[in-house]
């Protein structure tokens, strides 16, 4: 199978969609009826300030609870909207931000932070000239803002107009309600399908007939996806546990300096994927080779290049005096495992 495939199909009963380039599986996304969405919106009461933290709990509909970062200004009481950031761990309150985005396929519209930014991704000229020249046309609401996103590049004018103003009209319709006194949910979230949509652009092959995923290998590469990441004569273990996840590398018969820098660097570009298809964040903790303190430095630039292109948010903290590279990757999945006990 040659180039990008998008499957869209089920898990049982839940929705989920696949991503393969040249037939390996790249991400996998499943959706989860327990769970609030990532980016669903809520307008949410404010409970009791976090001291020393400076955040505030949150009551949302159905006896739920979320946590506020950086909340000043609020007074227990006090009705806010929210949008959810990612999951939240076991025994915790769900993350959330009043930084509320409505985002589409080409557009992101940002209520109370006016401007309009074109993904710096886009750097011909007269592609940022005519996409300006589209942005410039829309009715935004007073103080929205707009970011134009890289997949206009080549898009159809039409279509990012209408991506705009579906966009827009949403955002004035959800900001409408803040002003409500009781807890309610005002968005869902994007499902899996609709995220593959939005999130996976390039141009692919789409998959829609029911029995997608076992036709075209899906359910057998999700199968396979053990505790081990092979990498030639060596491996990566990715063991997730209740603190962090941890990740050992080793050269499995040679243990040669050569042989520990080939895996360790393998490694490092394979991690993105393996924590991806894994569903994995939070602290994670690498434990490479033997390496030298000299090789450190070219296993942190094979860490940043393979982050860079990784959807999900990660800071790369650094060593350990113990010789441990530490990352820290924003929880937008549920490990797949617990996702696949639920819907197999």
């Amino acid at each position: 199978m040659k180039g990008r495939m998008i499957v869209l199909d089920h898990l049982g009963d839940t929705e989920a969609a696949a991503l393969l380039v040249e037939g390996k599986l790249h991400d996998i996304l499943v959706d989860d009826a327990d769970a609030p969405r990532p980016g669903a919106i809520y307008r949410a009461i404010c409970d009791r300030p976090i001291k020393g933290q400076g955040g505030m709990m949150l009551r949302l509909p159905e006896g739920g609870t979320a946590f506020l970062r950086a909340a000043k200004g609020l007074a227990p009481g006090q009705t806010l909207l929210v949008q959810v950031t990612g999951y939240a761990e076991d025994g915790k309150a769900l993350p959330v931000t009043q930084k509320v985005l409505f985002k589409s396929r080409h557009a992101i519209v940002t209520p109370g932070a006016p401007g309009l930014n074109i993904s710096r991704s886009i750097k011909d000229d007269d592609a940022r000239d005519e996409l300006l020249a589209i942005a410039h046309a829309a009715d935004l609401p007073d103080g929205y803002g707009l970011i134009l996103r890289s997949s206009c590049l080549g898009a159809d004018p039409v279509e990012i107009a209408d991506d705009i103003d579906a966009m827009a009209g949403l955002a004035a319709a959800v900001m409408a309600e803040a002003e409500g006194k009781s807890a309610e949910a005002l968005t869902d979230g994007d499902g899996p399908h609709a995220l593959a949509w939005r999130e996976w652009v390039a141009p692919a092959q789409v998959v829609t007939d029911t029995g997608g995923f076992a036709r075209e290998g899906v359910l057998d590469q999700l199968a396979a996806l053990g505790a081990r990441h092979k990498l030639g004569e060596g491996g990566m273990y990715v063991e997730p546990t209740r603190a962090l996840v941890a990740v050992d590398v080793n050269t499995g018969n040679d243990t040669s300096p050569a042989a520990a820098l080939k895996v360790n660097l393998a490694a490092a570009r394979a991690l993105p994927l393996a924590l991806r298809l894994r569903g994995l964040g939070g602290q994670i903790v690498i434990d490479f080779a033997p390496l030298s303190k000299a090789h450190r430095k070219q296993i942190e630039q094979a860490l940043r290049a393979a982050f860079r292109t990784d959807p999900i948010e990660t800071a790369l903290v650094g060593w350990t005096p113990l010789g441990h590279f530490e990352l820290q990757r924003k929880r937008e999945r549920l490990p797949l495992g617990d996702m696949l006990a639920k819907v197999l």
